[in-house]
């Protein structure tokens, strides 16, 4: 049996419908922040429960773009989690400011514990990242954001309709950065991403997003190209009805990999926090002999990853930053520890079972 990792293909199986609003689309050339862009940003910020959705090129974007809105410039320092993806970090640096790592935990979230330390006189905000569809420990992050005055801008790109304390993801910073990748949860057919606030600063992502225009002819602040193209929010108009769907399943699927994995002695499950809607854009897994497994399981047609067997720190393009190997102890562990299964709405329990039992097959082994 093959099991596959991209679900697009049965995701965009049916799209009848939708190649229907793509015709609309081209007849009407709206396709500059048009309608269906202004009819997304509305449903997102429902979905969200934000006042303000704001849609731009990418996820990448939205965080860069928040930041920058924020005041975050030249010589000040962000800090954020040394397990993440790259566009955290490069947004930070695509602003001239410095990302400033902490280490992560096990629920692979930033170790909070160790914010407090990392604060200088240059530290200007805060990015925790809400990885794997976990949401970082916001509460603690907020109270510290606020007496030391930080700026708090969460990266949210992999969390959409997560939870902590019954409180959404994107909901309690000054302002949170979406992606819409075609392998995030509610995905359209290329780069974009969504900004959402609670804060009158829409009003300067607005302008940022789009040269800092005010119109054709008037610029109120210098600003980028990072629009939300109208095609691909007609694709997220097609899909984001089923937003809610899509997570109950990857949480359910989740839940079954949890309760037959527990039962093997050389995985252990990340810490599942019952304050906590994890909606499991990752579903990673620490396993014994990782990389032996890895191979095992692709071996046999099982498209597992590794996110990310190099963290950060350790990469070439960081090495302006100064960290060595073993200052961030806990992510170079994950990095060498865990690995991902497919987990999406898509996969049947046939292919859930053939994982389950490729796992088990490979310990049994020896």
């Amino acid at each position: 049996m093959r099991v596959r990792y991209s679900y697009l293909p049965q995701q965009f199986a049916d799209v009848g419908s939708l190649w229907d609003d793509l015709r609309r689309l081209v007849e009407s050339g709206d396709f500059t922040l048009g309608a269906p862009v202004t009819e997304f940003e509305t449903r997102f910020a429902d979905l969200i429960g934000t006042r303000h959705a704001i849609g731009v090129g990418s996820g990448t974007d939205a965080l860069k773009l928040s930041l920058k809105a924020a005041g975050v410039g030249y010589g000040d320092e962000v800090i954020t989690a040394a397990n993440t993806f790259i566009a955290t970090a490069g947004a930070i640096a695509e602003i001239s400011a410095t990302p400033v790592f902490i280490d992560c935990d096990d629920t692979f979230c930033m170790d909070v514990g160790q914010l407090e330390a990392a604060i200088t006189p240059k530290t200007k905000a805060v990015m925790p990242v809400h990885y794997t569809g976990y949401v970082a420990d916001m509460p603690r992050i907020m109270a510290i954001a606020e007496i030391n005055g930080l700026a708090v801008i969460e990266d949210a790109c992999q969390a959409i309709l997560a939870t902590t304390n019954g409180r959404k993801a994107g909901t309690w910073g000054l302002a949170a950065g979406f992606s819409l990748h075609p392998l995030k949860n509610l995905n359209v057919w290329g780069d974009a991403g969504i900004i959402v606030t609670d804060d009158d600063l829409a009003a300067t992502l607005r302008l940022l997003r789009n040269h800092g225009m005010v119109s054709r002819d008037e610029i109120a602040v210098l600003g980028y190209n990072s629009r939300l193209d109208s095609l691909q929010a007609v694709v997220g108009n097609w899909l984001i009805g089923e937003a809610a769907a899509i997570t109950e399943a990857r949480i359910a699927n989740a839940a079954y990999y949890d309760d037959a994995l527990a039962k093997i002695p050389q995985i252990t499950l990340p810490r599942r926090d019952v304050n906590s809607k994890i909606v499991y854009h990752l579903y990673m897994v620490f396993a014994e002999g990782r990389d032996g497994l890895y191979a095992h399981l692709r071996d046999r047609g099982i498209e597992c990853k590794v996110h990310y067997p190099i963290p950060l720190h350790r990469q070439q393009g960081l090495a302006h930053l100064g960290y060595r190997a073993g200052d961030f102890p806990v992510a170079e562990r994950h990095a060498a520890e865990t690995i991902t299964l497919p987990v999406d709405q898509h996969l049947s329990r046939a292919e859930m079972d053939y994982v389950i039992d490729t796992v088990r097959g490979y310990y049994a082994a020896g």
